[in-house]
């Protein structure tokens, strides 16, 4: 396969991560999976164990990954929430989650951007959320999220000379593990999601899946700077 074919999937061992990996894996991309924790049963391409919280790591992994073929289509999912009231807030956790939404996220599309422009051609998605728009107890998360948005914005000016586009995911509530730990099935805190939903149901790690796939193809070539709200309606003002 080519260069362009190859994707890299930050947070691949469930979820959403997995969710894409396996979409894209039938569409016929070569998919490079990373994860700390490897999925339940088989992963549709190639899987790679590393901490992203750990800088050093992170390099390594890159190095390995770039070090013969060039990845031209990332996928930046990997993230943490650590939700905190702001009384409560205390700036290692601020630090630990800005670290691992945007640091991790900066240092990929780094060690990613030569072999892009080598190629002329490249795809960014960063997966961000709808508490970019404001969430209660989400101080960490919602900057972390929103720093990510202005990633993006500035990296579409900056590389579209070389044929890079780069756009960001929004999702709303969707059922994940990390979404049920929270919001385990017939909890108050789970109705009051779906209440938030104009659609009336959550999302699923497919649809969001979906929305990345499109970003990642030849047909989305003419987008970019763009963030796509994959949330049921659940981040309109009039809701």
């Amino acid at each position: 396969m080519s260069e362009v074919s190859r994707v890299l999937v930050t947070g691949a061992g469930k979820g959403i991560g997995l969710a894409l990996s396996q979409r894209l894996a039938k569409a016929g991309y070569e998919v490079i999976g990373v994860a700390r924790t490897a999925p339940e049963g088989e992963f549709p391409g190639t899987f790679l164990r590393c901490d992203l919280s750990d800088t050093d790591a992170t390099a390594q992994l890159l190095d390995e990954v770039t070090r013969e073929r060039a990845v031209c289509r990332v996928v930046n999912n990997a993230g943490i929430a650590e939700p905190q009231p702001l009384q409560d807030l205390d700036l290692a956790t601020l630090h630990q989650v800005v670290d691992l939404n945007l640091r991790a996220s900066v240092q990929i599309v780094q060690a990613l951007l030569p072999g892009m422009r080598a190629q002329r051609f490249g795809r960014i998605v960063n997966i961000t959320s709808r508490a970019t728009y404001g969430a209660r107890n989400r101080t960490s998360y919602a900057a972390a999220k929103s720093a990510l948005v202005g990633c993006t914005r500035a990296w579409a000016l900056e590389l579209a000379p070389d044929g890079i586009t780069s756009n960001a995911v929004s999702p709303g509530p969707t059922a994940t593990e990390l979404f049920r730990r929270t919001r385990p099935v017939g909890s108050e805190a789970e109705r009051a999601a779906i209440a938030s939903i104009p659609l009336g149901r959550l999302g699923t790690p497919d649809d969001v899946a979906a929305a990345v796939a499109f970003l990642l193809s030849d047909d989305a070539g003419f987008i970019t700077g763009h963030v796509l709200d994959v949330d049921g309606g659940s981040s309109l003002g009039g809701r």
